[in-house]
């Protein structure tokens, strides 16, 4: 019998690091907070998820274009953007033990959580964007910011793209990439970081198209996440109430999923309007107006952005997938992850060592086809099953005695247990039927 109720974040946590699918950043030293290095198994997965989230976004009827940007930025685009002035979290220092919270997070009517103690600062804002000074010279020209999203490299190349690419609106431009935020409390794991990696599509549309579009993508984005496996009994939407909207959105809905720690953002889809494109245009002065051909009259392009951290989905995902399964002698820990998430896609054993020759052979010929597999002939095969379970491979082969002579192996799938044997030469074929449903 599943039981998803027991996930924690802890074990998810302690799952991610026995199994190698994420580590402390420099864990050599203690690590750094709020900065994670994903392992190979979470390198797969993370790859998995970006494919995933470009097969869904190309699949609409318009053009989308994709840009790889520049991490870091001048001060000019951050200053037109609005991030210099608006991109602050409100912040408060404990003055007994030195510990810095956000205002937010926190009650300052009651004791420090750390220390005990109710010694508060007055709360403050902090800038949360990265600041560095490029080349040898120090002084307002050098001036750069590690971009706190990857949006503004998309308006502010919006010009180089429209002519580059011969698109006209509406069309969509998207990039994953990363990002940087100087969180005053990372936590939660993958849930707040400071590094971290972005999915955004910009969709840029005329002026009187963007409530149909906001509709649109709204729905769109809503119906990703039960494609890729998610219980669509965690996940809703929430509109942002109207102070909770950004500086530069009209319109704001949330995708939302209900971790063991609340309800928390999985994605935000934002009616921009023009605001980016017009101040881009003025802190520049350049004309990024478009002309209607219909009218033959000049507009802004307005713009609907949804953007959904990588690391955060990731992390979904692992909670979403996480069951503990009572059978007749143990517990099972299993991921239930969708197909085609599982950063392993099958794993090949040789029932006995003395197997193992054949059975590599066809894990090298399953190999050419593309499928990311692996061979493992250590431990009994129940130890081997539950390795796979833990880490999401959705199907076992096993090449025995019988192999040898009826020329067919069995294959055990992970979420039913059920097992059935295929022929050898018709492997293959099975595979590719299975993993294009």
């Amino acid at each position: 019998m599943s039981d998803t109720s027991r996930v924690t974040l802890e074990k998810i946590t302690a799952l991610c690091k026995r199994r190698g699918f994420v580590y402390q950043s420099a864990d050599l030293y203690g690590g750094l907070n709020g900065v994670y290095d994903f392992g190979h198994l979470g390198s797969l997965m993370k790859n998995n998820i970006r494919q995933q989230w470009k097969h869904a976004i190309t699949q609409v009827d318009g053009d989308i274009i994709f840009l790889d940007g520049a991490i870091l930025g001048p001060q000019a685009v951050w200053q037109a953007s609005g991030h210099i002035k608006n991109f602050h979290d409100p912040m408060v220092d404990c003055t007994s033990c030195k510990k810095r919270f956000r205002a937010d997070d926190i009650n300052i009517k009651k004791a420090c959580p750390h220390c005990g103690n109710t010694a508060w600062t007055d709360v403050r804002e902090f800038n949360l964007m990265f600041q560095t000074q490029l080349g040898a010279a120090s002084n307002h020209s050098s001036t750069a910011y590690l971009r706190p999203e990857t949006a503004q490299t998309i308006f502010s190349n919006f010009k180089n793209i429209f002519s580059t690419n011969r698109v006209k609106v509406p069309f969509g431009v998207a990039q994953i990439g990363k990002a940087f935020r100087n969180e005053i409390t990372p936590k939660q794991f993958l849930f707040r970081m400071r590094e971290f990696e972005q999915m955004e599509l910009e969709w840029f549309c005329k002026p009187n198209q963007s409530d149909k579009y906001f509709e649109f993508w709204k729905q769109e984005r809503f119906n990703f996440y039960t494609k890729i496996g998610v219980n669509p009994e965690k996940i809703r939407l929430r509109p942002h109430a109207q102070n909770e909207l950004a500086h530069y959105s009209t319109q704001c809905v949330d995708v939302e999923y209900q971790f063991p720690f609340g309800w928390k953002e999985l994605e935000g889809i934002a009616d921009r309007g023009n605001y980016d494109l017009t101040q881009h245009a003025q802190e520049a002065n350049k004309d990024l107006s478009q002309i209607d051909d219909e009218t033959k009259e000049r507009f802004i392009p307005h713009v609907i952005e949804s953007s959904v951290g990588v690391d955060r989905l990731f992390l979904t995902l692992l909670f979403d997938a996480y069951c503990e399964e009572q059978l007749e002698k143990d517990t099972r820990v299993v991921l239930k992850l969708h197909k085609n998430i599982a950063p392993i896609k099958l794993a090949i054993f040789p029932l006995s060592k003395q197997l193992a020759e054949p059975t590599k052979q066809l894990f090298n010929e399953i190999k050419k086809h593309g499928y990311i597999c692996t061979f493992d002939q250590t431990g009994s095969i129940g130890k081997r099953y539950r390795r796979n379970d833990e880490i999401g491979t959705p199907l076992c082969i096993t090449y025995d005695f019988e192999s040898q002579d009826d020329q067919c192996v069995t294959i055990r799938h992970r979420d039913t247990l059920q097992q059935e044997r295929i022929a050898i030469d018709q492997i293959i074929t099975y595979l590719y039927n299975y993993f294009s449903l």
